[in-house]
C-alpha cells in the first residue's frame, strides 16, 4: 500500500476493492460481513476488529501488518516511542512470573515476544502484554 501514511484505513481499502473490481457486496460476503458495514469501514464510520482487518488483508491481497497499523495508528507509535528502552522493558516482562502467570503465557509465545524484543522498539513491559493480545487476537486465540 503505497502512501499508507497519507490515507486513512477506509480510503485504503475501498482504493484496493475499486482497483481488484470489486463490490462492497462482494468483499462483504468474502469476509462473512455486512454490505453496509464495510460501508461503514470505508466511510470511517466504524472501527474494525483484529479479525476483520485480517480478513479483508486477505481479500484484498493486502499485507496484514500495514493494514493493522493503518486501522491502528496508535499502535504503531507504540512500538516507536523512545521513551525506554527495548532491552530493559523486556527484562522486565521476562521476569515478571505474575504478568506471565495471569495471562497464560507460554515458553512458544515468550520465544516469540522475544524476537519481538530484538526489534529494538518497545518501550515498556506492559507493551508486550498488548503485542501478544493482539497476535492471538489475529490468529484467533
Amino acid at each position: 500500500m503505497v502512501g499508507v501514511k497519507t490515507r486513512t484505513f477506509g480510503q485504503g481499502i475501498r482504493e484496493r476493492r475499486r482497483q481488484l473490481d470489486l463490490t462492497q457486496e462482494e468483499v462483504a460476503r468474502r469476509i462473512a460481513t455486512s454490505t453496509p458495514y464495510v460501508g461503514h469501514l470505508e466511510s470511517g464510520k466504524r472501527h474494525p476488529s483484529d479479525k476483520v482487518v485480517t480478513r479483508l488483508a486477505d481479500v484484498l491481497g493486502l499485507d496484514r501488518r500495514d493494514l493493522f497499523f493503518l486501522a491502528n495508528p496508535n499502535a504503531k507509535a507504540l512500538l516507536h516511542s523512545k521513551e525506554k528502552s527495548s532491552a530493559s522493558a523486556w527484562e522486565e516482562f521476562r521476569k515478571d512470573d505474575r504478568v506471565k502467570r495471569i495471562h497464560n503465557i507460554g515458553a512458544e509465545e515468550m520465544e516469540m515476544l522475544s524476537r519481538v524484543a530484538l526489534m529494538g522498539e518497545v518501550r515498556s513491559s506492559r507493551d508486550f502484554v498488548y503485542i501478544l493480545t493482539t497476535i492471538r487476537h489475529a490468529l484467533g486465540r
